[in-house]
């Protein structure tokens, strides 16, 4: 079943925003261009997106009332790399942006973006690519010192890479190889949290066409240092209650699929705000729509920033289920928007 607030929100517009954001390379600490079509989508709807000194946007919904004021967040960060070395044939040495296995790198596809504006593309490589060559390419440990980047041009040293300008510290995006499919799946790097974005910006869509006002003051925070810990570490001192909206993982013993919206009762930074969850719980079983309580031992969020920040707030954390997480990751439409339904369920009343 999905929530009756489903059918209003526009899936055509979650799903296209979804696509444009996920093309739109982001790696934490290079978020300016995903940032600024934030802030014209942003107007475009009618709100105004305010940023932070680190760059995070905030966007302010008021409310009838004015007795609390309520936080979502998401992040817009995704996990990259950034350039460590340049290595004596011309490849490049990275360093990881964000936690993931290097395994679920190999033979991608790659942009290096270097500080004066150039791109390059590039393709990650293990130092011993081939099995032709290499008898022991297959146990070769998939670990950073074994890994580089294939540059797509005509290199041979570190001197022919560096009159390309590239250099120690620019930023390397991957490709996201995104993939709407009519039956709903959707597959893509970077879903997390990219996904939930897309679902926040459902809502504010749905806010505006609709005339709405929600119950309290919202105000949205989009974040851009998630992946590595510090997203939302300070937020606005008038927020009392803020739900991390960010995906769920799948596996091992979580009941969590890519169909439902994930409720997440505990993660790595301890128990979430009992009467948040329970009224998250409570409004998803309400609405009819297919959600799992989750708990996740290595997994941090927003939220969990933001407290660690000293935030005096409640918290909770929801998000469409992502298969694959921090590698070639894949959920469902559905899950996208149910996450932007129940999200209106808890701030309409």
């Amino acid at each position: 079943m999905t929530s009756p607030y489903a059918p209003k929100l526009d899936r055509t517009y979650i799903l296209g925003q979804l696509e444009a954001l996920l093309n739109i390379p982001s790696p934490s600490g290079y978020c300016m261009e995903a940032m600024k079509y934030m802030e014209q989508e942003a107007n475009r709807l009618g709100y105004a997106l305010a940023f932070t000194p680190k760059g995070n946007g905030i966007i302010t919904v008021p409310g009838q009332s004015t007795e609390k004021v309520v936080g979502l967040t998401a992040h817009l960060d995704t996990l990259g790399a950034m350039v460590r070395s340049i290595n004596a044939s011309g490849t490049l040495r990275i360093t990881p942006i964000g936690g993931y296995a290097m395994h679920t790198i190999e033979g991608e596809y790659c942009v290096i973006h270097t500080r004066d504006g150039r791109k390059y593309e590039g393709t990650v490589l293990s130092t011993k690519a081939s099995v032709h060559v290499f008898k022991d390419a297959g146990e070769w440990k998939r670990e950073e010192a074994n890994m580089e980047i294939r540059i797509d041009e005509l290199v041979k040293s570190k001197a022919d890479t560096e009159k390309l300008g590239i250099s120690a510290g620019d930023f390397v995006s991957w490709e996201p190889r995104t993939r709407l499919l009519a039956n709903g799946w959707v597959k893509s790097r970077h879903l997390d949290d990219k996904a939930s974005v897309a679902a926040l910006l459902g809502l504010l869509e749905w806010l505006k066409r609709e005339g709405k006002t929600p119950a309290y003051t919202l105000k949205l925070i989009f974040s851009t240092y998630e992946e590595v810990g510090h997203g939302s570490s300070y937020i606005p001192e008038d927020i009392t209650e803020m739900i991390a909206v960010d995906m769920g993982a799948i596996g091992d013993d979580l009941s969590t699929t890519e169909m439902d919206v994930s409720i997440c009762a505990k993660d790595s930074s301890g128990p979430y705000d009992y009467a948040m969850t329970t009224r998250l719980i409570e409004l998803a079983k309400r609405e009819g729509m297919a959600y799992a309580v989750d708990i996740y031992p290595y997994y941090g969020s927003d939220a969990s920033a933001a407290l660690r920040g000293g935030s005096n707030i409640r918290a909770a954390l929801i998000g469409p289920g992502v298969h694959a997480s921090h590698g070639m990751e894949r959920t469902h439409a559905d899950a996208v928007v149910n996450t932007a339904a129940l999200l209106l369920a808890y701030v309409m009343e």
